[in-house]
This record gives structure tokens, sequence and C-alpha cells, in this order.
């Protein structure tokens, strides 16, 4: 079957890897896992045929520089008994004389078959196998190379860290590991002014804000109390111009009440470097400074457990209330961390899953509005390579963005990747509650939301006026359409982030 690429977002074009000629050995190895077809670009001396002659291994990156210096632990230079690999011993079910272009091998869809092939191979715990298809991603998959490599690069650190997670391949994993920490990109921890000038650079969140705010600001019309309870993953970067959009409110600002979910350390990136009192304190302050009457109130909690010690809050302040306060779960990219179906190590005592519950408790409290920012990906598969498809077809996106509004090599540019590798190798290496990247798609979450007892509200015109001239200020691959009553972020005609808002039935 021929390499294609999943998706159709434009690849990069005629680049041609500069590496020595006995390369073509591990490019040949490598067509076998991808099953390439021969489509040859130029005539015949510039191609390899498959033979069982000793030809030498070849050289990696060195350690540092480009790849991420497998060599070096596969000990790659060192003698061997026999050749490196020996074709037929190594893929015996394609004939000797089949041949393989080069340039084909750079493509999105033969590296997303090689990381499968290598992720099967390590479920398999087969270690000579993993070795070698390590050997060849690590030469085609720079860190530092196009967006589709840098991708791979990823993909390639979180299979190995896997392997060490689950014990199989542990002598390949443990002579790896090293090669492998070393290159791998730590997640920064951001100042409060670093994260918003952080989240402004691109609409990944933005979009979210913008929707969910409007949503807000029609929902609380006439209330004189505003709760809001923000399940974010950015700190509360929302609720500055949720704060500014009450004050210039018509009929007068309202008493503001934020409750934040504070998740700790089991929260997906971005980091922040200062406690919750602490950025409260900013909070009330910049209120303040609106004439916005505020109470800041941060409660420990865990996804875990569906955020069960925050719903109990809830509900025993909704006993205390007099039924004059608009209650608003705010829901932006952390429902999705909440264990689902597939949630191996979470012990389930009834038939539905902690998602469900969560929704029907908050459903429950019977709030004004809740408004549902998350990406529209599926990362629940039971199995990795499920998960690796998906990933892969979707995590693309902010590796392509990123080209468009960080040059190479910027710290900002650093700081965006390691999330997004982070995330790459939580949905790969990690399991049961410790594997908290579990998207589910807009469909999943409406149905959800409508099994719960909400009914879904729609998106204004000024709101979706807003994020249009919000997208103009980023790259031109950025766009919104409406799915039914909810808003689609888009970048390149591919799916994103959707926004939605809901209402008790």
């Amino acid at each position: 079957m021929p390499c294609t690429s999943t998706k159709s977002a434009p690849q990069t074009a005629g680049r041609v890897l500069a590496l020595p000629l006995c390369s073509f050995l591990i490019i040949a190895a490598a067509s076998q896992i991808c099953c390439l077809p021969f489509h040859p670009p130029r005539d015949p001396p510039y191609m390899m045929q498959f033979t069982h002659a000793a030809v030498t291994a070849p050289p990696l990156y060195p350690n540092g520089h480009h790849g991420l210096g497998l060599g070096l632990f596969l000990d790659v230079g060192a003698p061997r008994a026999r050749p490196w690999p020996a074709a037929g011993s190594l893929f015996p079910t394609l004939p000797p004389s089949s041949k393989i272009s080069l340039g084909n091998l750079n493509s999105a869809g033969c590296m997303e078959q090689l990381l499968v092939h290598c992720a099967n191979a390590i479920e398999a715990n087969d270690a000579t196998l993993t070795q070698q298809i390590l050997w060849v991603l690590n030469n085609i998959a720079p860190a530092d190379g196009d967006s589709n490599q840098r991708l791979t690069a990823a993909f390639l650190c979180a299979l190995v860290a896997r392997a060490s997670r689950t014990g199989a391949c542990k002598a390949v994993t443990a002579a790896v590991a090293a090669a492998v920490e070393s290159a791998a990109l730590h997640v920064h921890r951001f100042t409060a002014v670093e994260l918003a000038s952080f989240v402004d650079l691109t609409p990944w969140h933005r979009f979210g804000y913008m929707a969910a705010n409007h949503a807000i600001l029609e929902a609380v019309e006439g209330f004189s109390v505003v709760h809001v309870v923000d399940l974010s993953t950015t700190h509360c970067m929302q609720i500055p111009t949720l704060i500014d959009m009450l004050a210039s409110r018509a009929e007068g600002p309202p008493i503001l009440r934020l409750t934040v979910a504070d998740v700790g350390c089991s929260g997906p990136p971005p980091a922040l470097d200062m406690s919750y009192d602490e950025l409260g304190a900013k909070l009330v302050n910049f209120a303040r400074s609106r004439n916005v009457t505020m109470d800041f109130r941060m409660v420990p909690t865990s996804p875990a457990d569906a955020f069960t010690s925050l719903v109990d809050q809830l509900r025993v302040q909704q006993l205390v209330s007099d039924g004059t306060e608009a209650l608003i779960l705010n829901c932006h990219m952390l429902l999705h961390t909440v264990p689902d179906e597939t949630a191996g190590s979470v012990s389930l005592t009834q038939s539905v899953s902690l998602r469900t519950m969560l929704l029907k408790s908050i459903r429950t409290l019977d709030p004004t509005l809740v408004v549902v920012a998350e990406e529209d990906a599926d990362f629940t598969a039971g199995d990795v390579v499920g998960r690796l498809r998906a990933a892969f077809n979707f995590l693309w996106i902010p590796y392509d963005a990123v080209d468009t509004f960080l040059p190479k090599g910027s710290e900002q540019r650093r700081w965006y990747e390691a999330e997004v590798g982070w995330k790459v190798e939580n949905v790969l290496a990690q399991e049961g509650v410790d594997r908290v990247e579990r998207q589910e798609d807009r469909a999943r979450w409406g149905q959800r939301m409508r099994g719960a007892g909400f009914r879904a509200v729609a998106f204004g015109e000024e709101a979706a006026g807003e994020i249009r001239t919000m997208l103009n200020e980023h790259a031109a691959g950025w766009g919104m359409k409406r799915e039914d009553d909810d808003l689609m972020l888009t970048w390149k005609g591919h799916n994103v982030v959707f926004a939605s808002a809901w209402a008790p039935s």
C-alpha cells in the first residue's frame, strides 16, 4: 500500500536529506515498513537495490546536532558480526529486488507509518526491531527540521519514554533514555506577564476566551451578582478581559465572585511560577481598578475524581444562596483531563463514566450557563497505536502553525513546542489517571452535554464578528466557521478548537 499523508495540509516538498550514499540501505529498510512503491526521480545509478551485501552502517547525526544522537547509544558505528541490517533478515516480506526513492521517505504519511511500526515493536517487546526503526526515525526526523520532522521527533521521544515506563525493550530504552532526555524540551514556568503575552501569540486560547466571554456577558444580563467557576488550564488569563466587559455593562458592573480550580501538578501545561493566592490578589486589584467588586476563591481539586471537592463546595454555597446569583461554569481545555471510559486504572462502580458523572453533577447545580472550549480531537483510544494515529493527524497543526509566528531558535518557540511535546508524551507514554490528555471531539461532547440535561445556546453575530477581527491579527491560515450552534477555530481548513455554550434544558 502506498504511503500517503492522512492530512491535506501542504507538506514540505522536494526536500532532500543530506545523508551519505550508504544511508540508502536504511532508506531501503524503512521502505519495507512503509510499503512504498518505486517512483524513480532520477536515472537508475541514483537508486539502490536491496541486497545481502555487507554495507557499513551510516553515521547518525552527532549528539546535540539535528537528530537526537541515538547513534551513540545504539552503537551504530561498532563492528558487527553481520551487515547492518541484512535486508532479507530484517523485513522478509518484500523481495530483495525492491527499490525506493530517497525523497518519498520524508513524507508525513511514511513518518506516521514508521512510528506505528515502532509502537507495535515496543508493545511486542521486540528490542531488535525497535532499535532498527529508532535508527531510521532518528535519521529522517531531526528535532530542528521542518514541521513534520519536528513532530516526528516528538513522537519518537514519547515512544522511547513509553518503552522505558512499561519495561518493554529495556536493552534499547536504557541505552537511549539519556539521549532522549538531553534532547527533550522542558516545560517553561511562566510569570503572569509572560503567560499573558504568550497566550496572545496564537488564537488557540484567545478564540475560546472571546467566544466564552461574549456568551457569559449575554447570559448574566440583569444579574447583580455573577459567580464564575473557572475550570481552565491557562490560570485565569481569560478573566481580565471578562472583568473589562462586565465593568462597561450598561446597567453597571455586578459583584463578581471567581472560584478557581487548582489541580496542582496533575494539570497540563502551561505552568505558572506563582501561587493562586498571589494571582488572586492581582486579579482583585485589577478588578478594583475597573470599579468591579470581586471575591476570589481557590479550591484544590483533581480531575481524577471528576472535581468532586469543587462540586461539593459549589453545592454547599448554593444552599446558602438567595437565588439572585448567576452561576457560570467556564470550562476551557480542562474537561478532557477527567478520565473517560478507557481509563484502565480507574475503577468505576457504575456503568457511567466520570465525565458523565461530572456533567450530571454540574446540572444539579442549575447553572445559568456552561461554556465548553476544547480541541476537536479524539485521543481516547485504548490502544497506543490508535492514539498515535489520532494525535499525529491533529498535532501537526501547532507545529505547522508555529512556523508562521515564531522564528526558528527563539525562546518562545522552544516554550511553545515543549508544551506540544508534553502533550505527545502524555498521550503515548502514560496510562491510567496519569494520562490526562484524553480529548474528545465536538460531537461527543455535545452528546454528553445533552445527555446530562443541557441544551445548546447559539453564539451571537457580535461574538463571531469580534473573533474574525481577532483572527485577522494572526497568520492567514487561521479561520472560523459555525458548526450548528457552536463556533469552530480552523487552521488551513482543519478543525482545531470548538467553543460551545449550554444552558439547563
